[in-house]
């Protein structure tokens, strides 16, 4: 696979052209194949997290999951529309850390939940 088809923010492997740019399933980040963004400019970007919508997320905020997600080890699913109080935003694949009522203690990726509010 060429290189420009890996996702400069996550290193996905999936990424698709759009036309004139490339496009990341996984996180949502568009790029310019040929331009090379600048390393100051990646890691404040690797800070900001958002949710499925694109909203900017913070710690503390409210989020309502959008699909049914299954859960390792639990023999139900995390429900969609279930509601996520105080969440702590975290770096890496799962960046949510919350506890969802009925599951405990659990870490949720971005991409699956919306800001509430």
């Amino acid at each position: 696979m060429p290189e420009s088809s890996t996702c400069p923010k996550c290193q996905s492997l999936y990424a698709y052209p759009t036309g004139t740019s490339m496009m990341c399933p996984e996180c949502g980040h568009e790029w310019i194949p040929n331009e090379v963004p600048e390393p100051e400019e990646a890691t404040q970007e690797s800070s900001v997290v958002k949710d499925a919508n694109g909203v900017v997320l913070q710690d503390g905020d409210t989020v309502i999951i959008m699909k049914d997600l299954p859960v390792k080890g639990a023999s139900k699913a995390i429900k969609a529309g279930t509601k996520v109080k105080n969440i702590k935003l975290t770096n890496g694949d799962h960046n949510i850390d919350c506890k969802v009522d009925g599951f405990g203690a659990m870490a949720l990726k971005s991409i699956f939940v919306r800001k509430s509010g």
